[in-house]
């Protein structure tokens, strides 16, 4: 089994379009792959999604422990021909960017494959082995297996192919060309989704077409071929209760493991969109509003006023609920759009969902519970992370919040029946499904 983690010395170097390249030219070699992405990012999976029609699944060495981890990879890479695991940030990029916790490089690590790099030759040549040779000297081992050029014209790929095999001992199994036609567009929380993008088939087959031409796929094969991992069960109990999801392009940013552990929990996951529908779904026990771009459609979610009173009711009927982020933002009073302009919104919580135009309290935080609540007990330690251009005029004052290098703030709306604020929680692995899918399904039983 052809199996990789596709990592990049920087950002910038095009880790998301050469994932997609690879994974379409791998489907249409027949090789029925599958993807994964190292970190917190909800974006990329999309992309993932797109080229494969299948899940993809987040793998996070901060969020998870090594054995969850593993069992992930192994659970939903069973069965397949390739396995891609796109890496985040440069290789050695971690925890607060100055450890490799979980960074790509300890991700490989962990699961024991081999990376390939994608590197961008701009602006160098020459120097561009002695920085190879940096990330092979940075730690033991180094799991690089091979480089895969990118944004490279062939002319610059004859010339730049034997240099680096001699100067650093690493096979270059091919190129990718420039292809402007097959950008992806970027905005304030980096690209744009991919149901946004109008002719990504046309720019995913343009990339396939590259892949297929541009990479020596035996020479991959013989670097990065590994024993298929084995089957590992997922057993999905009777339902217990239902639990309304939002997701549409407001609210866009959930982790295919999170969705998969409450069901395992034995939730009956029910779809909902607060921008175009008018109630939530019946017989609902919990509600679970995820992030994404609600300042992007603040407009349309204002004007959707049957649905703001709908949720506002219900949350204050006690439904259990967890809001993060963005679903955040919309239980405030008001979110200012794109150009600063101030909409309602569900009126559940105290805050106004203000532009501030940089990113705040960015990255992996560990959140401390200051009393008990539907999710945490007095004094668990929660990992978490935050990525924003928004804030609130109220974050609340539940949760204390450290980064590793020490900073601290409060945030969180907590009690027995709610959890919303800016982090974003990760539920694989954790005793949250359970206590969430707990906590509908006693809401329910005390209304029969």
């Amino acid at each position: 089994m052809l199996q990789l983690v596709l990592a990049a010395p920087r950002s910038g170097s095009g880790k998301t379009t050469a994932a997609c390249a690879l994974l379409a030219a791998m489907q249409a070699r027949g090789l029925a792959p599958c993807a994964f992405k190292s970190g917190p990012d909800y974006i990329d999976p999309m992309f993932h999604r797109a080229v494969l029609g299948v899940e993809s699944h987040n793998l996070d060495l901060f969020f998870s422990k090594p054995e969850t981890v593993w069992e992930l990879y192994a659970r939903h890479a069973a069965g397949h021909g390739a396995a891609v695991v796109e890496g985040a940030m440069g290789y050695y990029d971690g925890l607060g960017g100055v450890a490799d916790t979980a960074s790509a490089w300890h991700l490989a690590d962990t699961l024991n494959l081999p990376a390939l790099l994608v590197v961008r030759p701009k602006g160098a040549s020459l120097t561009l082995a002695a920085e190879l040779r940096g990330l092979m000297a940075f730690r033991t081992p180094h799991h690089i297996a091979g480089i895969l050029l990118n944004d490279c014209k062939e002319s610059l790929y004859k010339m730049l192919r034997p240099m680096l095999e001699k100067e650093t001992g690493l096979p270059v199994v091919g190129c990718l060309p420039p292809l402007p036609e097959a950008a992806i567009e970027s905005r304030h929380l980096g690209l744009k989704t991919a149901a946004e993008i109008t002719d990504l088939q046309r720019k995913i087959a343009l990339l396939a077409d590259a892949a297929q031409r541009g990479i020596d796929w035996a020479l991959l094969e013989k670097l990065c071929g590994r024993p298929a991992p084995a089957a590992i069960p997922q057993n999905f109990p009777a339902t217990r209760v239902r639990i309304a999801v939002a997701q549409d392009a407001a609210f866009c940013f959930t982790y295919a493991e999170t969705l998969e552990a409450l069901r395992e929990n034995g939730a009956e996951l029910c779809f909902f969109s607060p921008l175009t529908d008018a109630a939530l779904p019946e017989n609902s026990g919990g509600l679970y509003l995820p992030g994404g771009y609600p300042e992007l459609y603040a407009a349309q979610l204002a004007a959707n006023a049957p649905m703001r009173r709908a949720i506002k009711n219900a949350v204050e009927s006690g439904l259990p609920t967890v809001a993060e982020c963005g679903g955040f933002l919309y239980l405030g009073q008001t979110l200012e759009d794109a150009s600063g302009t101030p909409h309602p919104m569900a009126g559940v919580l105290p805050g106004q969902g203000v532009k501030v135009g940089r990113l705040m309290r960015f990255g992996y935080a560990t959140l401390t519970a200051r009393t008990d609540s539907m999710l945490f007990a007095t004094g668990e330690h929660i990992p978490a992370h935050e990525f924003h251009h928004w804030d609130s005029t109220a974050n609340g004052d539940a949760l204390t919040a450290a980064k590793a290098n020490g900073r601290q703030w409060a945030c969180g709306f907590v009690n027995a029946h709610i959890y919303a604020g800016f982090p974003h929680l990760y539920w694989a692995g954790t005793p949250l499904p359970q206590r969430f899918v707990c906590a509908a399904e006693h809401y329910i039983k005390e209304r029969l």
